[in-house]
């Protein structure tokens, strides 16, 4: 294939995300070529940011080769997946999506290297789902990236094992050819914390309940939180996640000592996010009543992460705490939101 008839870009699927959208809008500020695919057409905001933009499956491979003899792809961020209360109620969908679309990506990513002689960065978010702790005492631990992979959810199971294909890729994926391979994926994964936004609407994740209270508050509608008041898992303001995926992307491959690396800003119960949205709301009516389904499943996540070595190899450092998160964030915009509506 002539390389040089194919423009360099940035692939990036589930574009059509907030983190899509923060990551679209900041890649674009560097002048880079963007090319976006979605299962929805892109948003039309976000059109005139990107090269190209694709609706389409990731799971169809016809539209991803179709793509990739138009595009040199140097670097991939795979947003797109089933998230976890979804994932759930479909296992084997969530599989397909979450398993099958991210080695599709990563054979991609492979075939691109093989191309080009670079190596091609894989940027992947992973999620505390891939823990699985088994009491209480254990939970309240700052666990490292290693400890109590043993996840109760499918989409956390998806995850460990995407956390596996990334590494075996950039390790070990045809290391015994006869011939040596130049290039290889430069594969990347973040474990993310539960993510708070104040653009976008929650959409029903296992961690929700703190979005979900705020919305909800800004509307002057009820709450009921589906889980203990007491229940405390990591959380992150969406805009400290987005530079966190520009963060690593950024790094040079030889700063970082792991592929997989977890963050987090703060660890809060449900009880401090009522108590902070008190605090800007005028009598919000929430609840406390546990689904136990869903309690279940984020018992099972730690309530603090050991983020230190994402600190040390590439400088990750959150703007935002519980308290500005609120103040400076989420409520001038999710407020501003429901007005101007």
């Amino acid at each position: 294939m002539d390389n040089r008839a194919r423009h360099q870009a940035i692939l990036i699927t589930g574009a059509n995300g907030e983190m899509g959208h923060g990551l679209i809008h900041a890649l674009a500020e560097q002048n880079v070529d963007l090319v976006a695919v979605d299962l929805h057409p892109l948003d039309p905001a976000l059109r005139s940011k990107v090269r190209a933009h694709q609706a389409g499956d990731i799971l169809d491979t016809q539209l991803m080769q179709r793509l990739v003899s138009q595009y040199e792809v140097t670097t991939i961020f795979h947003l797109a997946a089933l998230l976890s209360t979804r994932a759930e109620f479909s296992p084997e969908i969530a599989h397909r999506v979450n398993v099958t679309g991210t080695l599709e990506l990563l054979r991609l990513a492979h075939q691109q290297s093989t191309w080009s002689g670079v190596r091609t960065k894989f940027i992947f978010p992973s999620s505390i789902a891939a823990y699985g702790v088994g009491g209480k005492k254990d939970r309240l631990q700052a666990l490292k990236e290693h400890e109590y992979t043993e996840p109760t959810t499918m989409y956390g199971c998806n995850k460990v094992y995407c956390e596996h294909l990334g590494r075996y890729f950039a390790e070990y994926y045809q290391q015994l050819a006869a011939e040596p391979i130049k290039g290889g994926v430069d594969f990347r994964c973040i474990r993310f914390p539960g993510l708070i936004s104040a653009d976008t609407v929650p959409s029903g994740g296992t961690s929700d309940f703190g979005p979900e209270m705020i919305h909800a508050a800004a509307q002057g509608q009820p709450y009921a939180c589906f889980v203990r008041p007491d229940t405390t898992i990591p959380f992150m303001a969406m805009p400290d996640g987005v530079q966190a995926l520009l963060d690593l992307y950024a790094a040079p491959e030889e700063a970082l000592s792991q592929r997989v690396y977890n963050i987090n800003a703060f660890s809060c119960s449900a009880q401090d996010f009522c108590d902070e949205v008190h605090k800007y709301f005028e009598r919000p009516q929430v609840s406390f009543i546990p689904h136990l389904k869903r309690q279940a499943i984020v018992d099972s996540w730690p309530a603090a992460v050991n983020d230190a070595p994402a600190r040390r190899d590439w400088g990750f450092s959150p703007q935002y705490d519980l308290q500005n998160a609120f103040s400076d964030y989420l409520v001038p915009r999710i407020s501003a939101r429901y007005t101007s509506s």
